[in-house]
């Protein structure tokens, strides 16, 4: 997710959406979905850093650590699944809502 390209998560589906959006109302859809649920996974996984790392200045966050650590494993497994998912309902000619995503580009 973080790896490579920073925000490269974010950058690949804005990229493709923007060349895409105007060939058909399904692909301008399935793009938005995509960048909406990219944005959402990353600034879930943002917030949960920054509190882990301002309760660490009262001790607290230390406890919280082996959850953000498990967080940044996971968070890039169901990242990926979703996308395959998605993709599939996408080739199928569905539309797929990505479940937890906030609708910020609309």
């Amino acid at each position: 997710m973080f790896v490579g390209v920073p925000f490269g998560n974010i950058l690949g589906p804005l990229i493709i959406w923007l060349m895409r959006k105007g060939n058909s109302p399904s692909a301008d859809a399935h793009g938005k979905e995509a960048l909406n649920f990219q944005i959402s996974l990353t600034l879930y996984l943002l917030i949960a850093a920054g509190v882990t790392a301002s309760l660490m200045l009262i001790l607290v966050g230390f406890l919280l650590l082996p959850l953000l650590i498990i967080a940044l494993i996971v968070g890039p497994v169901v990242d990926v699944i979703f996308m395959i998912i998605a993709a599939i309902k996408a080739s199928n000619g569905e539309f797929y809502r990505y479940p937890l995503t906030l609708r910020l580009v609309s």
